[in-house]
């Protein structure tokens, strides 16, 4: 399936796996009954509080988002996710505002349904998010070119010419990750925090400016560029397409 990507599954044997994110009892328990008789490995968390830690420790194919939920505005959630990972992201909401539609594209939805749902079409949009991922990162594997170092994504690593591993805490690697999926273009500080707001990750921008420092001194100055009034940015090699 798809590589392993914070939260991201590598088998294509077991069942496709979702996580439905829902605070209300009778539609979780809905949509976990009916996605599993339509083929699908379900958990479900009924809100965001654990929603990180939950994707990173396990290999999800796709998240299905409810908006309201007690803790965190959906739509915050969604923008924080895409920050991190390429997961596809289905929204289940009530909301039936043309705002929040946008609002959720806007920040990295793959999908918005309106409840209530029909179970046989979530489970095709579903399959057909999961499809796209999928054949869009068909062939490229985990391991990516960052500059003149290699990015492996399922291990976590990034690693020198010379085969040396570089030692990176984990706000560090998401910040590097973060910055090459954004193929050259300046992530903005806001962003930034998004990525890696959780564990050793910054707070504000001067901790993001830290974070920067932090990971130029161990990767070279020359990958990171910053970008005046914006954020930064990779610098891709001469050798990178």
């Amino acid at each position: 399936m798809l590589p392993r990507e914070f939260g991201m599954r590598t088998s294509s044997v077991s069942k496709e796996r979702i996580l439905v994110v829902e605070d209300d009892i009778w539609q979780s328990n809905f949509l976990r009954q009916t996605l599993a008789v339509e083929g699908f490995d379900v958990s479900v968390l009924p809100s965001g509080e654990e929603f990180f830690q939950t994707v990173e420790a396990h290999d999800f194919d796709a998240v299905v988002l409810d908006l309201g939920l007690p803790d965190e505005d959906g739509i915050v959630l969604a923008r924080k996710l895409r920050a991190r990972s390429k997961l596809p992201i289905v929204v289940v909401t009530a909301r039936e505002e043309l705002e929040d539609k946008l609002a959720s594209f806007d920040v990295g939805a793959d999908d918005y349904l309106t409840k209530p749902v029909e179970p046989k079409e979530l489970a095709a949009r579903l399959r057909a998010v999961i499809r796209r991922a999928t054949e869009a990162d068909d062939g490229q594997g985990s391991l990516h070119q960052l500059g003149e170092h290699k990015l492996d994504i399922e291990r976590r690593e990034v690693i020198a010419t010379d085969g040396t591993v570089f030692d990176l805490t984990p706000a560090e690697f998401a910040l590097t990750v973060a910055l090459h999926h954004a193929q050259g273009k300046a992530v903005t500080r806001d962003e930034i925090v998004d990525a890696v707001s959780s564990g050793d990750g910054p707070l504000n921008f001067r901790a993001v400016d830290i974070l920067v420092s932090r990971v130029r001194k161990k990767l070279g100055k020359g990958l990171i560029e910053t970008v005046t009034g914006t954020g930064y940015r990779i610098v891709r090699a001469e050798t990178e397409i």
